[in-house]
């Protein structure tokens, strides 16, 4: 018995001594320790150019705060400096789809470089849970809002009294000017280069859309300056489509429809799609077809989805640059520049889907 008893003393006497390790080393601690005032402590600490306190002291307190695992409170210095160093990432499919989670990448890397925290938020794109997730960033005094979009869009943003940064990701508000998009225009232009510089200048079908039957339509501002640029760079060249496929939902079994369906009408030579993903089921309908890719039919396409580089051949793409697109978000969020935002270049990526030499060359 007295050794079961002496055991269950040194047990509590070991989690006594955890608990007082776990305790958090506060900046009393740490002055103590350097032999200074908490007030020196603390200005050499947040790096007060005006101290006037001797070099000595300032590698005492650098000291004791590494001895002792000094952490600085973040809540405590919200209250002293109404900054919290945490900004918040609010977004309706971003963090859960594969496809778009280059834009949190971007976007965590260059928050950690500033030193900042960043609260990431899906909502599923539905009003209520934007509202809690607007709500619940507020509470927890972040310094900005970043509202991100899976595909680029007119962003719904609750009515709600926002009086801190807002920066739109891959998106566009009526509210909140500030947006970081792709420059979709100038990528439609290089999508039709890049066919027309291979050779390919007839029998070109554009598959996704039709002008005349989408009419009065409206798919988003990001995607109107898409087709602006195609069509732009095709009437500069003198450049007809053979046909333009038009689907609402750019999905691979909407690509292989409409591609099968050409195919018994007239065969292209080349196909100009509108994402990587109607691109996947023009693939599916030409191999059907007994067509070779580039030989038979070229293609090139949109996003540069990871399955771009698993097709055989791979997939030539304007690709949306999503990490950039994520750091830049966050670098205008906390250093505004006063401007309507940023538009960037979307990389062309040369795959096997177009010839990179025209033929007989």
């Amino acid at each position: 018995m007295a050794i079961q008893n002496y055991r269950w003393r040194q047990h509590e006497a070991d989690e006594g001594h955890q608990r007082l390790q776990k305790k958090r080393v506060t900046l009393a601690d740490v002055a103590r320790l350097a032999g200074l005032s908490t007030t020196a402590a603390s200005m050499i600490l947040t790096g007060r150019p005006d101290t006037r306190l001797s070099a000595d002291a300032h590698a005492k307190v650098h000291a004791a705060a590494a001895s002792l695992g000094y952490r600085p409170n973040a809540a405590a210095r919200a209250l002293r400096t109404d900054k919290s160093r945490t900004i918040a990432f609010i977004s309706d499919y971003v963090a859960t789809t594969r496809f778009a989670s280059g834009l949190i990448r971007g976007a965590l890397a260059a928050a950690e470089e500033a030193k900042h925290v960043m609260l990431v938020l899906e909502t599923g794109g539905e009003p209520a849970r934007e509202i809690e997730a607007v709500e619940a960033a507020l509470d927890r005094q972040v310094d900005g809002l970043i509202f991100a979009a899976m595909r680029a869009r007119e962003v719904f943003v609750p009515d709600i009294a926002i009086s801190i940064p807002v920066v739109m990701l891959n998106g566009t508000s009526g509210r909140f000017p500030v947006s970081v998009l792709p420059d979709e225009y100038q990528g439609g232009r290089d999508a039709v280069r890049l066919l027309a510089e291979a050779g390919h200048v007839a029998d070109i079908i554009l598959l996704g859309h039709n002008a005349e039957e989408e009419a009065g339509l409206f798919r988003s501002e990001t995607i109107s300056r898409r087709f602006a640029g195609i069509r732009d760079e095709m009437a500069a060249r003198g450049l007809t489509f053979m046909a333009e496929l038009s689907c609402w939902n750019w999905e691979p079994d909407h690509g292989y429809g409409l591609t099968r369906a050409q195919l018994q009408k007239q065969r292209p030579r080349a196909m100009l799609c509108l994402n990587d993903r109607l691109a996947f089921g023009a693939y599916q309908a030409l191999a059907e077809a007994g067509l070779s890719i580039p030989d038979d039919v070229a293609l090139v396409s949109f996003d540069n989805d990871e399955l771009a580089s698993y097709l055989r051949p791979g997939l030539t793409t304007i690709a949306l640059p999503h990490e950039e697109m994520g750091r830049t978000a966050v670098e205008l969020l906390l250093h505004p520049q006063g401007s309507a935002g940023a538009t960037l270049p979307m990389p062309v990526v040369w795959r096997g889907s177009i010839r990179t030499e025209r033929p007989g060359s």
